[in-house]
C-alpha cells in the first residue's frame, strides 16, 4: 500500500461520531472521520421532512452534548482497522471506475491522496454504493483474517519449541498422573507432544474460522444493497475474499465470524492455561521436575531462595480475560434484531483485547519452553502376561505395593521368594518388567508412551513442522 500513515487512515475511515439512518446515499463528507472536509459530523442530522415532494435531506442542527459525544465515539479503537479500511477503499474505488460510476481520474486521485479538502470533489464519490455498515463489516473481516494468519504462525512457533524440548529429552521418564496422583511412568516427550496435538487442533479451528469469514460484505450498503451497477465480485476478488456474501442483510448483521474467532482464542487459551498450570507445578520445590532460567523467572522481594515461574502463571491467569471477551460478545449478540444496530460497535474492543492477549500468551509460552531445563535427579523412578486375569493380578500387585510401602522400598527391591509368597506366578523374568525404564519400554500400543511409539510420534512432528534435528 505504500507509506500510508495514520493521518491518511483517519481520512479513509468513516465511522461517524453520530448515528444516522441507513441510506446508500449518505452525505459523503459526514462519513470522513479524522479531519472533516466540510462540516463536522456532530453538526449534521437527517431531516425526513419533505418539501414539494422532494426530500430536504441533511441540515445543520444543534450538536450533541460532550458527554454523549464521548460515550458514543468509537474512533479511539476503530482506528486499529485503518490498514484494512484503506485496502477496502482502494478496491471499492477501482471497482467504481471499472463500472463507470466514477472516472479513472477520480480513482487515481483517491488512491494517491488522503481524503481531505486538498482533493475536493473526488473524495465525495468514494462513498457511492457504500455504507458505513458494509464498510466496517468488511474492514473487520479483513482484520480478523490478518490476525488469524499471525496467530497460526505463532502457534507453529510454540509447537516447534515444544518439539525441540522433547527431542532434547527423549529418554527422560517422569510420572504420569491421574487425579493428580502418580499413576504410570511416561516419557517426557509423550507429555510434551500432548500439547503439540492440542495446539494443532487449535490451529485447525483458526483455519476453519478463516475459511468461513472470508466472504465479502462490501456492496451490501446499509442493509438492502444498491440500485447502482456495482460489481461485488470484483471487489471481493480484489480483497482476497472467496466471494461476496449472498444476502445483504446477513452481510451487515452477521457476527458469527467474531464469535467463532473468539471461541478459537478461548479454546487456545484453555490449552495454554493447562500448560501453564503443569509447568508451574513442575517448577515448584515439591515437584522439582523443571528449572526455568533467570530470563523467564522472577524473584521474591523478601525471600531470596525463591524463583517464581511468573510468565506461566500469567499465561494461566490471562486465559480468564480471553474467555471473558467471548462471553461479552455472546451476550452482546443475544436478541439483536436485524439488521445493523449500534450495539455492534461494542464487538471491536473485546476482539482486539482477546487477540492481543492470545498472541502474547503463545509468545511467552514459547519463550518459556526455550529457557527451561529438566532435573533428571528429581524425576524418580509394572506388567507380565502369565495368564492371570487382570483383576487378580491387580490384587496381587496391590499387596506387593503394600509390602514396599511398609519397608520403604520399591518393587524391584523385593526378592523373588518374597514375591512368590503372594503368588506362585512370579518367575525370574519379573525383573525384566520392574523399574520405570522397563515399564515404559513395554508399552507398545499405537499412541502409547513406549519408546518406539514416542519415536514415531516425534518423527511425524519433525516432518510436519519441518524441523531440522542436526
Amino acid at each position: 500500500m505504500g507509506p500510508l500513515d495514520l493521518s491518511l487512515s483517519q481520512s479513509f475511515l468513516f465511522f461517524s461520531r453520530r448515528s444516522y439512518p441507513p441510506s446508500s446515499t449518505q452525505p459523503p463528507l459526514l462519513c470522513l472521520l479524522g479531519k472533516q472536509v466540510t462540516v463536522p459530523a456532530s453538526t449534521l442530522a437527517f431531516n425526513e421532512q419533505r418539501q414539494g415532494g422532494e426530500a430536504v435531506g441533511w441540515k445543520v442542527q444543534e450538536s450533541v452534548t460532550e458527554k454523549v459525544e464521548k460515550f458514543t465515539e468509537s474512533i479511539s479503537f476503530d482506528k486499529v482497522l485503518y490498514k484494512q479500511d484503506i485496502m477496502g477503499s482502494k478496491a471499492h474505488a477501482t471497482m467504481l471506475a471499472h463500472q463507470g460510476l466514477i472516472t479513472d481520474g477520480d480513482r487515481d486521485i483517491i488512491l494517491r491522496a488522503a481524503l481531505t479538502d486538498l482533493i475536493g470533489d473526488p473524495s465525495k464519490k468514494l462513498h457511492t454504493a457504500r455504507s458505513r455498515n458494509d464498510q466496517v463489516a468488511t474492514d473487520f473481516r479483513l482484520w480478523c483474517r490478518d490476525a488469524i494468519d499471525t496467530i497460526l504462525v505463532k502457534i507453529k512457533h510454540l509447537q516447534t519449541a515444544l518439539l525441540h524440548l522433547a527431542l532434547n529429552n527423549q529418554a527422560l521418564i517422569l510420572p504420569g498422573y491421574t487425579h493428580l496422583q502418580r499413576a504410570q511412568p511416561v516419557l517426557l516427550p509423550h507429555v510434551l507432544l500432548t500439547y503439540v496435538e492440542q495446539l494443532e487442533r487449535d490451529a485447525g479451528r483458526y483455519v476453519y474460522c478463516r475459511e468461513r469469514l472470508n466472504f465479502c460484505p462490501l456492496g451490501a450498503c446499509a442493509l438492502a444493497g444498491t440500485g447502482l451497477p456495482i460489481d461485488r465480485f470484483m471487489t471481493a476478488t480484489a480483497l482476497g475474499f472467496t466471494q461476496p456474501m449472498r444476502n445483504s442483510i446477513d452481510a451487515v448483521s452477521d457476527r458469527d465470524f467474531v464469535l467463532e474467532f473468539l471461541y478459537a482464542n478461548s479454546n487456545t487459551a484453555i490449552h495454554l492455561s493447562r500448560l501453564g498450570e503443569e509447568w508451574v507445578l513442575w517448577a515448584s520445590e515439591e515437584f522439582g521436575f523443571m528449572t526455568p532460567s533467570d530470563s523467564v523467572s522472577t524473584g521474591s522481594s523478601i525471600m531470596p531462595q525463591k524463583k517464581n515461574p511468573d510468565p506461566m502463571e500469567l499465561v494461566r491467569g490471562k486465559s480468564a480475560r480471553v474467555i471473558g471477551d467471548l462471553v461479552t460478545v455472546l451476550t452482546l449478540c443475544k436478541g439483536l434484531p436485524l439488521a445493523y444496530n449500534r450495539d455492534f460497535q461494542e464487538d471491536k474492543e473485546p476482539m482486539f483485547d482477546s487477540t492481543k492477549t492470545i498472541m502474547g500468551m503463545v509468545d511467552v509460552a514459547a519463550e518459556f519452553a526455550h529457557n527451561v531445563t529438566f532435573n533428571q535427579d528429581r524425576i524418580k523412578k509394572t506388567r507380565s502376561n502369565k495368564g492371570m486375569p487382570f483383576r487378580s493380578s491387580h490384587d496381587v500387585v496391590g499387596k506387593l505395593v503394600g509390602v514396599c510401602v511398609s519397608r520403604g522400598c520399591e518393587l524391584q527391591n523385593l526378592s523373588l521368594e518374597e514375591m512368590k509368597k503372594l503368588s506362585p506366578v512370579f518367575e525370574e523374568d519379573v525383573f525384566g518388567f520392574l523399574g520405570v525404564g522397563n515399564s515404559v519400554n513395554k508399552f507398545s500400543s499405537y499412541g502409547s508412551t513406549g519408546s518406539n511409539c514416542v519415536a514415531e510420534q516425534l518423527g511425524y512432528w519433525v516432518n510436519k513442522l519441518k524441523i531440522t534435528t542436526t
